[in-house]
């Protein structure tokens, strides 16, 4: 088996957020790395097409904070060991891929539901991310 030394864990900050973060902290136990946990939050805009006629920059920043707090708040009640959070906005796969780079991840964990027809023509994050990886991925079925 391959050694880890930086997990990369992308979480959506509900309730699907544990059993990914368990897994990928059960795998840090066993080779010793370091897990960076990661939460994305999209632009509000994206849900418009990107035309919205006000500024929602407060907006925006609010959802960041909001994230920020949810993200202390998960960690500390899963009771797990998190070398560095990283909170983005943007592309929820290129900013993962981003942190990825970053950091010098050897593996990314995301959660998959495992859909079929339709949903898995249309795509799904895990798999976006796993096509754009430069290290491995783990989906962990949800």
């Amino acid at each position: 088996m391959q050694t880890y030394s930086h997990i990369l864990v992308a979480v959506d900050l509900n309730e699907e957020a544990e059993p990914v973060s368990k897994k990928a902290f059960e795998l840090a136990q066993l080779t010793g790395a370091k897990l960076h946990f990661m939460h994305v939050t999209e632009p509000i805009s994206y849900a418009y097409g990107g035309d919205v006629p006000m500024d929602l920059s407060a907006v925006q920043e609010q959802l960041h904070e909001h994230a920020k707090e949810r993200m202390e708040a998960f960690i500390k009640s899963a009771d797990l060991q998190a070398h560095s959070k990283i909170l983005a906005n943007g592309h929820i796969e290129a900013e993962i891929h981003r942190a990825a780079e970053k950091i010098g991840a050897d593996l990314i964990v995301v959660g998959s539901h495992g859909r079929h027809g339709l949903a898995l023509l249309l795509g799904s994050t895990s798999n976006s991310v796993l096509h754009g990886a430069s290290c491995d991925v783990l989906a962990v079925r949800i």
